[in-house]
């Protein structure tokens, strides 16, 4: 839904009125006049628009009265001179228009090549064909409440046309945070949102794709200053940062000194959990690796992974017992273990030994789920990585609004004093701390059986590296997408299995590693 150079750019995800006192902030402090910031994004998203849709086009503007529609009336304008068929509608049908709106819509007028529609009671809705744009700059990010009446028409009615609908800043209809009281019917569907600077946390929420279509960013040069200031929780992933955080080995290094890492995985016939979890793990540079595992997966896991060390389990289909992890530097729990009554208690005994950094996953976060008075017994700083159905039963509370999820993935990291990562599309990492970073690397491609095995083992190979775990979880989810991606542009994302962002891991890294060098 974002467009692919978002994640080389730092982005602080602000609230609707963040971003309008962001506007305000500008127009007094550069200083420029608020209809000169208004030219300058309409500019932008025009630019947008000649690029993305070459030669002229018939472009059907829709505008309501503030600040979205004297944008839209702006960009008619800049489209008309630059040769398309433009026709605009704007919507003067209560309280009257904001003064920049009036200033635009007297420009459009102005114009003989653009035919310009001030409705004020009736509107007949225009014509509209496939080949057609239709700019929806009817409400931004000041809307507060569903569309109703002659509005939630139009957009119904937009939504039923073949025309190709693009979105100034933010679809109408769509609040920039919370929808989960919204009127769904009555919100245009975009397929393109031009968005202004900074990204809105609605564009994150995988219901809302339907609407924003995708996103673009332009920047109108609102203050960086003040934008530096302004505190928020949400935040999205930068590829410079994620360099940063990558560390290099002492050429003295030797597997001792790189990490030993525990995985607790594999029931009988889910070897192959186990399997990716190791392989992710030591492709993400772990110098050791044991697996506890029961008996029998002890000659696949050999032979699949010969670099690995088995600790088998006396039983031979489930894990019964813990093992001593007092010489491990990181324990990863969950891939494929079942949720057996006696392996319960074993994952039981690994919480309560507080041995070391700790990533649970799947079964473990399962086994949670049925035990929830264990959550007091989490050592600090575990790392936790449920989807969200797996989420959804660790509360005990289920919703389909990615908002409500968020908020209560958010408290429940404060609650037990953990990185809870909500794997999804923006995987999103809440912090014990209340911040939320949101990851921008991975594609569809990766929803596939044993992804989630892998992300797994790569935080725990860099947990028992050494990395904390706010950096494990934040490098190891961006590692785990940037291996996707390159994976799905070598194949196709229909193609892609989980063991290919394993054989993918070094490149990713790689890649990584080589922006170290840019700045």
């Amino acid at each position: 839904m974002l467009c692919r150079n978002f994640a080389e750019k730092k982005m602080k995800i602000l609230t609707a009125g963040q971003f309008r006192e962001l506007d305000r902030y500008t127009i007094e402090q550069e200083p420029i006049a608020s209809i000169d910031l208004m030219e300058r994004a309409a500019d932008a998203v025009a630019k947008v628009l000649l690029r993305r849709y070459p030669g002229p086009r018939r472009m059907v503007v829709l505008a309501g009265p503030g600040g979205n529609g004297g944008d839209g009336l702006a960009v008619a304008r800049l489209l008309s001179e630059a040769g398309w068929t433009v026709e605009a509608f704007l919507f003067n049908v209560g309280r009257g228009l904001s003064d920049d709106c009036a200033t635009n819509r007297d420009r459009l007028r102005a114009m003989t090549d653009v035919r310009l529609t001030e409705i004020t009671a009736e509107f007949s809705f225009p014509e509209l064909h496939s080949g057609n744009i239709v700019l929806d700059a009817l409400f931004g990010t000041g809307l507060s409440k569903p569309l109703s009446g002659g509005f939630a028409q139009v957009a119904k009615r937009l939504n039923r046309s073949s025309a190709t609908v693009v979105a100034v800043d933010v679809p109408s209809g769509l609040m920039c945070e919370d929808n989960s009281y919204n009127d769904t019917s009555s919100i245009v569907r975009a397929a393109l949102t031009i968005s202004i600077q900074v990204p809105k946390l609605a564009f994150l929420f995988a219901e809302n794709y339907r609407y924003c279509g995708e996103v673009e960013y332009v920047n109108i040069g609102l203050s960086e200053e003040e934008l530096a200031l302004m505190q928020s929780a949400f935040w999205l992933t930068e590829a410079q940062e994620m360099a940063s955080m990558l560390r290099r080995r002492s050429p003295f290094a030797h597997k001792g000194t790189v990490g030993h890492a525990l995985l607790v995985a594999g029931k009988r016939g889910m070897a192959g959990a186990a399997i990716l979890a190791s392989r992710a793990a030591l492709r993400a540079g772990l110098g050791k690796l044991t697996v506890h595992t029961p008996y029998s997966n002890l000659d696949i896991m050999q032979m699949s992974v010969p670099e690995a060390i088995v600790d088998f389990d006396i039983d031979s289909n489930i894990v019964t017992e813990a093992v001593d992890a007092s010489n491990y530097q990181a324990i990863a729990i969950g891939p494929g273990l079942g949720t057996e009554t006696t392996t319960a208690y074993a994952v039981h005994s690994y919480l309560k030994q507080q041995a070391c950094p700790m990533v649970l996953d799947a079964d473990a976060i399962n086994i949670l789920a049925d035990n929830r008075e264990w959550l007091a017994d989490l050592p600090a700083e575990t790392i936790l990585t449920p989807h969200p159905r797996e989420f959804d039963r660790l509360t005990g509370s289920y919703t389909s609004d990615s908002y409500e999820r968020l908020n209560r993935a958010r408290s429940f990291a404060i609650t037990y004093h953990c990185f809870l990562v909500l794997k999804g599309h923006y995987t999103a990492i809440c912090t014990p701390m209340g911040q939320v970073i949101f990851n921008t690397t991975g594609n569809a491609g990766m929803a596939t059986a044993g992804s989630g095995d892998t992300l797994t083992g790569i935080i725990a190979g860099l947990l028992a590296q050494g990395y904390l775990p706010s950096e494990a979880a934040q490098l190891g989810v961006y590692l785990h997408g940037l291996a996707g991606d390159i994976a799905a542009s070598q194949m196709c994302e229909e193609s892609i299995i989980a063991s290919d962002i394993e054989r993918y891991l070094p490149q990713a890294i790689s890649k990584l590693r080589n922006l170290e060098h840019i700045h």
